[in-house]
């Protein structure tokens, strides 16, 4: 009997992708899953070192990418970049902003200054809006495109301790809904990716390990002690791994999931139940 070849569709084929923050944890674990799926990968961030590490594992794997030294803070670095990927590569079909910033946790309200209660809802709040703008341009002339946000359960949790975080992640939440609306018309899907704390992520070159390991410290117990606690107040009783942040955000940013928009994808292993 004569085999009949099997052909797999990738969900990403012929898809220009574009992470900003693709040398840290979340941004490099998405960059793997969008190359494998089939993507022209476009990594943007402010240490070339990490994101050129990046991309040679990804071509070593076959997939194709690029990387640059951008600024997602900076407006005219965002745009200069977005401007040429899409000169280049024909458009932009997916961004990504899966940038970190370290900021201040654990400390209560009543001394909480409001330089630090402010620093993390303006970077986050700003790379956000620079970098959705700077992708949408060009995917209106496209009438199509999918924007990718990233969030924390703190964007629902009551305090203390984490009372810029907590606003920030709120306002990428707002944000994301928001610009669905504003973009819905001409074809651009918004969703955001609400993940708890990833213990691999702790492992790695991540600013997390760095803010976790002082909370816990501010606790007086291990970043391992902490990240069991953590697992053991989710509904599955552990926390969630990067492939699976990555293989979520890359079937969200596929036609698959072309019905999703102005949503808020909850990966916390039921640490918040929606």
């Amino acid at each position: 009997m004569e085999k009949k070849e099997v052909v797999l569709n990738m969900l990403l084929e012929n898809k220009n992708a574009v992470i900003y923050g693709g040398g840290g944890a979340i941004g490099s674990a998405v960059a793997r899953a969008f190359a494998r799926e089939g993507a022209r990968v476009f990594l943007a961030g402010r240490t070339l070192t990490k994101l050129d590490a990046v991309a040679e594992e990804i071509s070593a794997a076959g997939g194709v990418v690029e990387t640059a030294q951008v600024n997602a803070l900076d407006e005219q670095s965002v745009e200069k970049h977005a401007d040429a990927v899409a000169s280049k590569a024909g458009g932009i079909d997916i961004a990504l902003n899966a940038v970190g910033i370290f900021h201040v946790q654990g400390t209560p309200f009543a001394e909480l200054s409001l330089e630090d209660f402010e620093y993390p809802i303006a970077g986050y709040i700003r790379t956000n809006y620079i970098t959705a703008k700077a992708v949408a341009r060009h995917m209106v002339k496209k009438e199509s495109g999918v924007i990718l946000t990233l969030s924390t359960p703190v964007s629902q949790m009551p305090g203390p301790g984490f009372m810029g975080h907590s606003v920030a992640c709120a306002g990428i939440e707002a944000f994301s809904r928001h610009l669905a609306g504003e973009l819905g018309p001409n074809g651009i899907r918004v969703i955001c990716l609400r993940s708890h704390m990833i213990p691999e992520a702790t492992m790695m070159c991540s600013h997390s390990r760095e803010l976790f390991s002082l909370n816990a410290e501010r606790a007086g117990i291990t970043l391992e002690e902490m990240l069991a606690g953590a697992a053991g107040g989710t509904l599955l009783k552990r926390l969630p791994k990067l492939a699976e942040v990555a293989n979520t955000a890359a079937f969200i940013a596929s036609d698959q999931a072309g019905a999703m928009t102005g949503t808020v994808a909850n990966l916390t292993c039921g640490f918040i139940v929606d």
